[in-house]
């Protein structure tokens, strides 16, 4: 949801900054390899006895209500979000921030809810392992070899939704256009005004995707 719906990039470094000052551990640091991973998963290298949900639950709880006014939402993704919603389109949030912090930055920033989510509570283990996007699938009502679209901005979340089985829409939102052609993105795009919804076939629910202005097929 980073990355690709809203940009908290700010919000983010100043929660990390607060975090680092906690943890006695430089923030420039756990920022090179955050993004995109669970909290969880960082905690357990810099503070072990913090790793646990109660903990990073809370703290990401805080960070829409502290920083909210930070973020902004990835241009085209209201209207994609939109799009999706008014054909009653099936779709899903796939993230590695726990509950509150999904559910506190869609009400901040008035974006459309899914009926289906993952957060980062709901697996054994986060990106790029793929059990976020195998159980998105099931959520959805697909099996494992079922086609479906992924979009994703950290080279973790590509490579998650990749070893899932899924095609992967890279933003260069977040990394570098070479870091998500490194982790195998299918298609290549600088944000959301990229991708429109075209239509969902009445007889079969399957839903037409166009991407353009790709830097990469």
């Amino acid at each position: 949801m980073d990355g690709t719906l809203i940009d908290s990039t700010d919000a983010i470094v100043k929660h990390w900054h607060k975090l680092g000052r906690e943890l006695g551990a430089d923030p420039q640091v756990i920022l090179q390899t955050s993004h995109g991973r669970r909290s969880i998963d960082t905690l357990k290298v810099y503070d072990p006895a913090k790793a646990n949900w109660d903990y990073v639950r809370h703290v990401e709880g805080l960070i829409p209500k502290e920083y909210g006014a930070d973020a902004v939402e990835i241009p085209g993704a209201r209207r994609l979000l939109g799009a999706l919603e008014a054909a009653h389109a099936p779709w899903a949030i796939v993230t590695s921030g726990t509950r509150p912090l999904m559910d506190g930055w869609l009400a901040v920033m008035k974006l459309a809810s899914p009926k289906h989510n993952v957060v980062a509570e709901d697996v054994a283990d986060g990106k790029p392992h793929p059990a976020c996007y195998l159980l998105g699938k099931a959520r959805l009502g697909l099996g494992p070899g079922d086609s479906a679209l992924v979009i994703e901005d950290a080279p973790a979340g590509v490579r998650a939704g990749k070893a899932a089985g899924c095609r992967v829409v890279g933003l260069t939102t977040t990394h570098r256009l070479e870091q998500i052609r490194e982790a195998g993105a299918d298609w290549i795009v600088q944000d959301l005004r990229s991708v429109r919804f075209v239509g969902r076939d009445a007889a079969t629910g399957l839903v037409q995707i166009e991407v353009c202005n790709t830097s990469v097929m």
